[in-house]
C-alpha cells in the first residue's frame, strides 16, 4: 500500500474516531485512541518514536518525537489546539525531513468538523 492510500485508511479512522469522542480531549487520548483503531484494522503502528537530530556529524537525542508512525512510511502529527500555528507545519515538516519520510498527517482534533482539522505535509526529498 503506498502513502497516498495509506494517509486515505488514517484519515477516515480518524474521522471515525472524532465522530465517536469528539472534541476537546488531550492529545494522548486521541493518540493512543487512534493507535488502537489503527491496529485494529491489521496497520504496524509505532508511537512516541524517537527523532534523533544529527549536527556536525554529532548524534543528539534532543527529545523530538513522532506522535505516530504507520507502516513506517507515514508520520501522524496529533494536535488538540485552538489554532493551528505555523510552527506546527514547520516542525512536522522537519520530522519528514529527519526520517527521509514522504507523507505526514498533521491532525487538529481540537475542530467541530474533522476534515477541517486535516493537512497533508509534504517532503519533495
Amino acid at each position: 500500500m503506498n502513502e497516498n492510500e495509506l494517509s486515505y485508511k488514517i484519515i477516515g479512522v480518524a474521522i471515525d474516531l472524532h465522530r465517536n469522542i469528539g472534541a476537546g480531549l488531550l492529545e494522548s487520548v486521541y493518540e493512543h485512541a487512534l493507535a488502537y483503531d489503527l491496529k485494529e484494522m491489521g496497520l504496524q503502528v509505532a508511537q512516541q518514536v524517537a527523532m534523533p537530530f544529527n549536527y556536525k556529524g554529532v548524534h543528539m537525542d534532543v527529545g523530538y518525537r513522532i506522535d505516530l508512525l504507520v507502516n513506517n512510511s507515514v508520520i501522524v502529527e496529533l494536535k488538540s489546539v485552538e489554532i493551528v500555528a505555523p510552527v506546527h507545519f514547520s516542525q512536522t515538516l522537519t520530522y519528514l525531513k529527519l526520517s527521509e519520510k514522504k507523507l505526514a498527517l498533521l491532525i487538529n482534533f481540537n475542530t467541530p468538523v474533522l476534515k477541517d482539522g486535516i493537512h497533508r505535509i509534504v517532503n519533495n526529498l
